[in-house]
């Protein structure tokens, strides 16, 4: 897969498909970006699970902060990676061996041989972006909603802009 660019119509159906996302390097400070991304994510509807072992166990934006994937019970449909790229590769093929259906490595987060051992066990990589500039970039920042309802911007899967559900 060529991981330099991504095609909209795959990010775009990512963002539709997906409902649960495990946010890892998740930071209780609003002043960092994975909080921010959090956040936004959060006010779209979608459920993101904090991941961080040195919080494990307090509460972030209504959520309990896991120490790991492993920690997760439910279902999680995205890995969303805020580590840099040496330490996103083991994270993403755990991920990957779990049956996660994406991993989303944060901007400047590239881990190729990962990305590689991921995908052989079926799992979608995106790499060197950001969820939540994507989702502003495809579907307008104004558009807002709960993950898998349909809203100003944000179609449901199968569906385009245009039509009305």
């Amino acid at each position: 897969m060529d991981h330099d660019r991504y095609p909209d119509s795959q990010l775009r159906a990512i963002l539709e498909r997906v409902r649960t996302i495990a946010l890892i390097g998740a930071s209780a400070d609003p002043s960092r970006p994975s909080h921010g991304v959090m956040a936004y994510l959060a006010g779209k509807g979608y459920r993101v699970i904090p991941v961080n072992p040195g919080l494990a166990g307090q509460q972030l934006l209504g959520e309990t902060v896991r120490a790991g994937l492993d920690e997760i019970g439910e279902r999680v449909d995205m890995v969303d990676i805020f580590r840099n790229s040496e330490a996103a590769g083991p994270l993403a093929v755990a991920a990957a061996e779990r049956g996660i259906p994406v991993v989303w490595m944060q901007l400047g987060v590239r881990n190729d041989a990962a990305a590689a051992r991921a995908e052989a066990l079926g799992t979608t990589v995106i790499m060197n972006r950001c969820p939540k500039i994507e989702y502003e970039r495809l579907f307008g920042a104004a558009g807002h909603g709960h993950a898998g309802q349909p809203h100003e911007g944000r179609p449901q899967a199968g569906q385009s802009k245009g039509e009305q559900p």
